[in-house]
């Protein structure tokens, strides 16, 4: 059986331990990235989690900025804003993401086709 002295000695070391983590943590936040790793879109279909940084990048699919984002995007203007995809403009924002997305998952490029893969939340 172990002593009382060895069972305070191993509390007081993993009380240290948990302090000096829990600073670290504190002292050293991880960088937010420039662009978003992932997406959640609401719709009346489900919730679609979009992977930006998989169809972004080379080792994934490669798709270029200027093939979703078809103008400049202003860090303070939305696509669903007054004058890009609100529901009295056309093409309304679910038929532009319906036209980007499904039109490249059924040219057979990569992702799945059915409604079910994407919209499952």
């Amino acid at each position: 059986m172990t002593s009382k002295n060895e069972q305070l000695l191993a509390l007081v070391l993993t009380a240290i331990l948990l302090v000096v983590g829990v600073v670290c943590y504190a002292a050293f936040p991880t960088k937010t990235p420039e662009e978003p790793v992932r997406i959640m879109f609401k719709t009346t279909a489900g919730k679609v989690l979009f992977d930006h940084k998989t169809h972004t990048a080379d080792a994934g699919y490669g798709i270029a900025c200027d093939d979703c984002h078809h103008e400049e995007q202003d860090e303070s203007k939305s696509c669903s804003g007054e004058d890009c995809h609100s529901p009295d403009s056309e093409p309304k924002r679910s038929d532009a993401f319906h036209a980007n997305c499904k039109g490249c998952h059924e040219d057979g490029k990569a992702g799945p086709v059915e409604c079910a893969a994407c919209h499952v939340m």
